[in-house]
């Protein structure tokens, strides 16, 4: 694995300081005068026993209060992996390349789209561990179909942890299954270690515009009472939950993530947490989900200069696309999404690899290629290299008008890494291309997946850890009724 990405760019700032001030009084406003519903009992007494004003579901909170709050978030923190040369730094300049998650089909070694199993998610957790730039497994890169959902989150938190000795994110999908991987966390690590050491990431998604509900609020309390993390995350569908304005949009969104973010602290003061978002404009002519688009960019700016605003670490998505293959459309959005990523100063940086057709597959293709592409943003966010600045000068007194550095010394000693030779692009001439098959960017893709794949190496686990994961999955799947509900409480 490459080291954690340290990005020395300067964030590319839209905003003065009068429009963050703006944005965060208007922000502050929505909280105060509109208030955000909180869909969950425990929440709501929460709140009250702080003192916050609640009137039935709705929270209207003070922004004094909201400022008290996050304040207690911390800056930075470090992640605790299995292997501990995997450890992460996570805040300010430092940042994490994450696989996307969440895909109810892939397309496949043979770019066939098709419905996943558990030996598809066993694949590409594969396939992260051998990806040098990606700095974790996530948890269901893609859904296990051939699994029943009540117990999904079980057999998704072992392949993450058995097929990798990265960091790895932790299911969400109900406060019980939250509390599953808390203790599973808790037999991999130890019950001591995970007060004090974060280890995995919860997801929290809002139900935008302005409303956080039973179901995430509960797996929230699981992690943040065992001094994990959790993205708080509202969903943006621009235009179609919040206003068709990107400055109001953010406000929107910069209210829902403080509610979430300060009621993190509500339940224990000084667990780390991070401002979180998902990104996408709506076609106004299909109501679809777009990406790549230059609001979700500016977005992406403005976003990361109110989370430093306040201090907090921050989460967006990555090489986002809409397209049904690995096209050229998948290609520009993912880049358009890299790039404006790389220049808002992002600290978790999820959906980094596999995202096509708007997140409904995960491709082996696309995901190797996004994960390539991800080593060259690390390559760039390191900035120029001075260390052999005088040494290049001299070359240049070698070499003289009219001649050629190939030869020279300081070339041959620096060839290789002086520039970044991607792998998964075909630079040589046309004639070399034809010779060797005429193979566009998919196949050769996919070949490169299969080598990956064939030179894995499982980092195995410590037996009796292994052991009693085994058992304790066994023992929730006895109990778990296995029936195909989507929303599980058990």
């Amino acid at each position: 694995m490459l080291p954690g990405l340290h990005n020395t760019l300067p964030p590319c700032e839209v905003l003065d300081h009068e429009m963050v001030e703006r944005i965060d009084a208007a922000s502050m406003d929505i909280l105060e005068q509109v208030g955000v519903v909180f869909r969950d009992p425990e929440a709501l007494a929460d709140w009250s026993a702080i003192g916050a004003k609640v009137v039935g579901e709705r929270v209207y909170l003070d922004r004094g209060l909201v400022r008290d709050l996050i304040a207690t978030i911390p800056a930075d923190f470090t992640y605790s992996a299995r292997n501990p040369e995997n450890n992460l730094r996570l805040g300010g300049q430092h940042a994490i390349f994450v696989p996307m998650t969440g895909a109810p089909f892939l397309r496949d070694l043979d770019d066939v789209r098709r419905t996943p199993t558990l030996e598809d998610l066993a694949m590409f957790h594969k396939l992260a561990h051998m990806s040098p730039a990606l700095h974790s497994t996530a948890h269901h890169i893609v859904e296990p179909c051939d699994h029943p959902i009540s117990q999904r989150h079980l057999r998704i938190t072992y392949s993450s942890m058995k097929h990798s000795d990265k960091i790895f994110m932790g299911m969400t999908t109900s406060p019980k299954n939250a509390e599953d991987v808390m203790q599973m966390c808790a037999l991999l690590f130890g019950e001591d270690f995970l007060e004090t050491n974060p280890v995995t990431t919860g997801n929290i998604n809002g139900n935008s515009p302005l409303v956080w509900d039973e179901t995430m609020l509960g797996a929230m309390r699981a992690f943040c009472r065992r001094n994990q993390p959790v993205l708080c995350s509202p969903f943006v569908l621009g235009g179609a939950n919040t206003p068709a304005s990107v400055p109001a949009a953010v406000a929107q969104l910069n209210a829902e993530a403080l509610s979430a973010l300060a009621y993190t602290q509500v339940i224990r003061r000084g667990c780390p947490a991070i401002y979180g978002h998902y990104l996408s404009t709506v076609s106004m002519k299909s109501g679809a989900p777009m990406a790549g688009t230059p609001e979700i960019s500016l977005m992406n700016f403005m976003i990361g200069q109110m989370a430093r605003w306040y201090r907090i670490p921050w989460r967006t998505s990555n090489t986002l696309g809409g397209a049904k293959t690995f096209d050229a459309q998948a290609g520009y959005e993912s880049g358009a999404t890299l790039s404006a990523v790389m220049h808002s100063g992002a600290n978790y940086i999820w959906h980094s690899a596999g995202w096509n057709e708007a997140g409904m597959h995960c491709s082996v293709a696309k995901f190797v290629v996004d994960a390539e592409q991800c080593a060259m943003a690390c390559r760039m966010a390191e900035g120029p290299n001075w260390a052999d600045f005088d040494a290049a000068l001299s070359a240049i007194r070698d070499v003289g008008p009219g001649g050629h550095y190939l030869g020279h010394p300081h070339t041959q000693d620096n060839f290789q890494t002086a520039f970044y030779m991607p792998k998964l692009f075909d630079n040589n001439s046309i004639e070399q291309w034809t010779a060797e098959g005429c193979k566009e960017i998919t196949a050769r893709a996919l070949d490169h997946a299969r080598s990956l794949l064939d030179a894995y190496e499982e980092p195995k686990l410590d037996e009796a850890r292994d052991d009693a994961l085994r058992d304790f999955i066994d023992r929730r799947e006895r109990e778990i009724p296995a029936a195909d509900a989507l929303n599980q409480t058990y």
